[in-house]
């Protein structure tokens, strides 16, 4: 079920607040260190990425902390930190990256396409999407939560308590699919912020995706809502990339892992969603 035409509007209006809040707020833009004239394996993605001088990055561009477009048309948060990272990697800087909106329902499309060389979005590691893509990873553990109004009128705790409730998640996501076992009423839309007005309104009693998400949007808006902060599942968030680019996925990970090592991934959290949440562990990644 899509949202009707008035509460689009209405929560479109919400996503150019949400923008302006994210630069009156000054997101910080850690400068990376650019790799000069790095040599990698004939015929590699990392080659052809280098040899070009760009790199084309999917991500979200409404998730305050992890991915929010400022006014200057370019994402800031801790995903477009790694994938300046990455970049730095292949002797690419942030300027030369051009940044596509992504949202849940097309992640694998843009990668199978060509669209976009890879997917950093609060992307869940899962393997149904290892069926059609790859993934690099996970460089971050979070967990799916539930989002009410501020006080929780409703009394809701976890998932069992929106049973027959309607409850706005994004359509093709896996929080749809998580919460979905519950019994809600799902009303789906294509981004997290357009939940924010039906749950304002009433026309929703939750909204549910992860918890860092949904910490996000509850500091972009002050005394508007909480997080009930009881997460019922885990999820890794990876990196995906054209399936099967085994030589590609294990370069990324090495990236990863040096990023742990050398402070670069604590700097990247710090100065995006560490500003709201505590430094983390960085997760192992994954070779499967």
């Amino acid at each position: 079920m899509g949202l009707n035409r008035g509460i689009a509007a209405a929560a479109l209006a919400a996503v150019g607040l949400l923008g302006l809040s994210a630069c009156a707020g000054g997101a910080t833009e850690p400068a990376e260190p650019v790799a000069e004239a790095p040599e990698f394996e004939a015929g590699s993605t990392m080659a052809a990425l280098a040899e070009a001088g760009t790199i084309t990055i999917g991500t979200k561009f409404d998730q305050p902390l992890f991915g929010l477009q400022g006014l200057d048309g370019e994402p800031v948060g801790f995903d477009v930190e790694i994938g300046k990272i990455i970049a730095s990697e292949l002797g690419i800087a942030a300027d030369n990256i051009e940044w596509v909106e992504t949202v849940s329902a097309n992640r694998e499309p843009f990668i199978e396409n060509g669209t976009v060389d890879i997917v950093i979005a609060t992307y869940t590691i899962n393997d149904t999407r290892k069926e059609v893509i790859s993934f690099a990873g996970p460089y971050y553990l979070a967990g799916q939560d539930i989002l009410v109004l501020e006080g929780n009128p409703e009394g809701i705790t976890g998932p069992e308590d929106v049973a027959g409730k309607n409850v706005c998640s994004v359509a093709g996501s896996t929080s749809e699919q998580n919460i979905a076992e519950y019994g809600p009423n799902l009303i789906t839309t294509d981004t997290y912020s357009n939940c924010l007005e039906p749950l304002r309104n009433g026309a929703v009693v939750a909204v549910t995706t992860d918890n860092v998400i949904l910490a996000g949007l509850a500091d972009q808006n002050p005394g508007e809502f909480e997080v009930v902060n009881n997460a019922f599942t885990s999820e890794p968030y990876g990196i995906g990339l054209t399936r099967d680019d085994d030589v590609f996925r294990s370069w990324i990970n090495d990236v990863l892992e040096e990023a742990y090592a050398d402070g670069r991934w604590a700097d990247a959290w710090t100065s995006t969603a560490g500003v709201v949440l505590d430094l983390p562990e960085p997760p192992a990644v994954d070779r499967y």
